[in-house]
Formats: structure tokens, sequence, C-alpha cells
């Protein structure tokens, strides 16, 4: 039973990434990829009105003309009723409890590696799944085991020698640098060496969400390397 998914996500590269993440799990496809709120009620009465409904949102919290709770308003408003995982950096815990009464089935924060992003699409597919083999009417266990299938059992690891902290905190010192930041930058501005800094940007970069781009100094000689995030 595939499983027809809309990335909406407001940076073009980033939901290019997403969507070519999306590809390569098994039992799931792209239907579309929207940029703004407009952009995904377009798309998703659209996919009505062919007969083929979404069934899933991978929703961005931050989008250009609206907040993706006021989206998620809309969609329900318009009797849409796909699933949503949030797939965003929103961190504040008004957020994530607001997406959770909204009812927003995971929520994946960014930055993520492909291991973890595909580990939250297996577990929606697990409760899709035994739903879909579940009598219409149920009884206790079967409705604790329906919600238990979208409970994580743990997270994905990061690449070996990573820690989540020190992503953190190079990914929110990225994220603030305006003029990008090179791996010397970032080492001074989280306090660890500048291979390790490296090694934290070049992967945010090939996740998707950082990119690199050359800065050319006064002196003519070979540029460094700057991080921007997307």
């Amino acid at each position: 039973m595939t499983a027809r998914v809309l990335v909406v996500e407001d940076e073009v590269r980033v939901a290019e990434a997403h969507a070519s993440y999306v590809a390569r799990v098994l039992g799931f496809e792209v239907a579309g990829v929207a940029h703004s709120v407009a952009d995904t009620m377009r798309l998703l009465d659209a996919e009505r009105g062919r007969g083929r409904p979404v069934d899933l949102l991978l929703l961005d919290m931050n989008l250009p003309d609206g907040h993706g709770l006021g989206l998620l308003n809309g969609v329900r408003a318009a009797g849409h009723l796909c699933d949503v995982i949030a797939v965003t950096a929103a961190r504040d815990t008004d957020v994530v409890r607001h997406a959770v009464a909204q009812g927003v089935v995971l929520y994946l924060l960014k930055p993520f590696t492909f291991a973890t992003f595909r580990s939250k699409l297996e577990q929606y597919a697990a409760y899709r799944e035994q739903f879909a083999a579940t009598p219409r009417e149920v009884v206790q266990d079967e409705v604790d085991r329906l919600l238990g299938s979208l409970r994580p059992t743990g997270t994905a690891p990061l690449p070996k020698g990573m820690s989540a902290e020190t992503l953190r905190d190079v990914t929110t010192a990225v994220r603030d640098a305006a003029e990008g930041m090179s791996a010397s930058e970032a080492a001074t501005a989280v306090g660890i060496s500048r291979v390790t800094a490296r090694r934290y940007l070049e992967h945010l970069a090939g996740v998707g969400l950082a990119e690199r781009q050359p800065r050319y100094g006064g002196g003519g000689g070979r540029p460094e390397v700057a991080y921007h995030w997307r």
C-alpha cells in the first residue's frame, strides 16, 4: 500500500532533498512539492479532485505566507484527512505541543540524516499497515498497538564520532551567520577543533541543510570554503 507524500518546504534545495529521500524509501511516492501555504492547499485540492488524495504531509513550520500550524488548520477545515509529519527546525515547546494537539503524528527536527528520516517513514508505514489489518471495531489492546507503532523505539545514530549536542551547536552557529561560516569560524564559535568543525559542516552540507560557497580574500590566494544555511 503505497503512501502518497506531499513535501511542504519553502527552501527549494531542501525540498528537493526531502523529495529525493521519500523516493528512496520503499512504499512511498512523491505526490508533489509545495513551497508555501497557498501551494499546499492548491495541490491538496488538485490531487483530491483527481481521485488520488495525498496520504501524508511532510510539513515545515516556517513558510513564507504563514505558519505550518495555521496551514494545518486550513487543511483540516477543507476536509483533507492526510496524516502529518512535522519536518522542521522549530524547537519551541509550544510549537511541538500545538502540533501534537492538531494531529501531527511524528515530529522530525532538522538537521537529520537519511537514516533518521527513513526510520520516521518506516514507523508511519508500520502504523498504516497495522491500521489496514485491524478490524473495523477494535478492543483496547488493538488501539494501544496501533498508537504504539508511532512511538519510536530509538533514534537513528549519527555518523560515528559525532554527537547530537555538538551538531546542534554547529547548526545554530551556521544558521545565525548571515555571511556564512568557515570551518575555522565555526570552530571558534563552538569551541572545537577546525577539523571537527569541518566534519560537522560537511555533514550539514551532505544532508542538504547547508551549502558550500567559495569565499575570496583580499590577497588573491586560494579561496576558503564558507558554509551557508539553506
